[in-house]
């Protein structure tokens, strides 16, 4: 059973795992220091490149190329939607992790060259690397859904990259009138946080009711017969919305026909719905382009990786962390990004000082709040076997829990996004 996570032991178990990884890590006598280059600076990027930079003690040079200087995290995100927390309350710098030895260089890496072991950054510059972290997220397939591209996202935004589009939602959000009709298009597996959709239906859900919107609905369209936590979501949904969300699957909406931005219209075999208040598309996903254009990805067009240090199966110099890889039985979550960039780092610190190394072992929960106080849960440990990343033991809130539990849940969601949020920034 997973035990509670709070801020103070998940950043208790951080601090474990920094001096775990420290031991052996030798001096710097002045010789050439090796070079780490990491591009994206989410919760795997930033994560792996503060951890090898501290945990090698000057031994490495550690460089994290991202264009952006702060980072909106999509986990949280829906909160934000939900109004339980403030936009600056998800946004956060870059600022100090150069003070754990860390270069950040805000230009966007355009090319790697894996025969030169280079990366070339937008101002031409081009950085060498002996060993590279590649962890750009996931890029959106804009064809996926017929009749939206990326030239639609300001009318019917996907928010599934957090930052302006998590705002134009918002305020998309806000007003929508009461007796509005909202539909999301939800995406195909595997994509960014399985639990996500939903959560961010229950957010919306909550912040029309409690603003005197309660006659508007939101609509579904899945093109998944199932989703996480669904007997969790759909009781919350009865229980804190009745009447305000449809969810509606394959089998009864009879297939995603088309969406019109110009008159926000979506067209499914079933029904039509039209002049929408609000559509939310959320497309299929793929492994970053830097990723894909490096020859990283396989045909499903995300990565894959050894589960034992989650280094390339394609090329031995590279990393891939996070959204971009094929990390086996682990969803595509930020905390699953963190978990997997420990477990880089420290593969990659003891290739390059030949400092001692540990078994893999990863972590991943996922809460979602469905309604003040209402947050329910599910996570598991991880460890290698048969040479995959597989489940040891398995966690997942039940229905019918007693209230005193699910709000136990949202304390521990809030203390765990304040110490991962830290673990990953400083």
């Amino acid at each position: 059973m997973l035990k509670k996570i709070s801020r103070r032991n998940f950043m208790v178990g951080t601090s474990a795992a920094i001096g775990a990884l420290s031991l052996g890590a030798p001096a710097v006598l002045g010789q050439a220091r090796q070079k780490v280059v990491v591009i994206g600076g989410g919760p795997a990027g930033a994560t792996a490149a503060k951890y090898i930079a501290r945990d090698s003690q000057g031994a490495l040079d550690v460089t994290l190329v991202e264009p952006s200087t702060q980072f909106t995290t999509c986990f949280h995100s829906n909160l934000y939607l939900g109004g339980f927390k403030s936009f600056d309350d998800i946004t956060h710098s870059y600022a100090k992790l150069p003070d754990y030895g860390v270069r950040v260089v805000h230009q966007l890496a355009l090319i790697i060259n894996r025969d030169r072991k280079n990366v070339r950054l937008a101002d031409g510059a081009e950085l060498p690397y002996d060993r590279l972290i590649v962890a750009p997220g996931i890029d959106l397939k804009y064809d996926s859904v017929p009749g939206w591209g990326r030239e639609h996202e300001q009318k019917m935004p996907h928010a599934w990259k957090a930052g302006p589009q998590t705002q134009i939602l918002k305020t998309q959000l806000d007003a929508v009138p009461n007796g509005g009709v909202i539909v999301m298009v939800a995406p195909p597996n595997p994509y960014r946080c399985p639990p996500g959709p939903y959560e961010r239906v229950s957010m919306m859900a909550h912040a029309l009711k409690t603003s005197g919107r309660g006659n508007a609905k939101i609509v579904i369209i899945d093109p998944k017969p199932k989703f996480s936590k669904q007997g969790l979501f759909q009781e919350g949904w009865e229980n804190h919305y009745p009447g305000m969300v449809e969810w509606l699957d394959p089998a009864i909406h009879d297939g995603l026909q088309s969406v019109d931005p110009a008159t926000n219209t979506v067209v499914t075999g079933f029904e039509t719905y039209r002049n929408c208040a609000l559509v939310n598309v959320i497309p299929a996903q793929m492994a970053g382009k830097i990723a894909r254009d490096a020859g990283l990805a396989n045909d499903s067009g995300f990565c894959p990786v050894k589960a034992d240090s989650m280094q390339s199966e394609i090329d031995p110099n590279i990393y891939v962390l996070g959204d971009s890889s094929i990390a086996f039985a682990m969803p595509k979550s930020g905390f699953a990004a963190n978990s997997q960039a420990k477990v880089a780092a420290m593969a990659v610190r003891g290739e390059l000082t030949g400092s001692r190394t540990f078994p893999a072992r990863f972590a991943n929960t996922c809460w979602s709040l469905i309604d003040t106080d209402d947050t329910v849960k599910v996570g598991a440990h991880y460890a290698v076997k048969d040479g995959k990343i597989a489940p040891v033991d398995t966690f997942i809130s039940k229905t019918g829990e007693d209230a005193d539990l699910r709000k136990q849940n949202q304390e521990e969601n809030l203390g765990w996004y304040a110490g991962i949020t830290t673990d990953i920034f400083g």
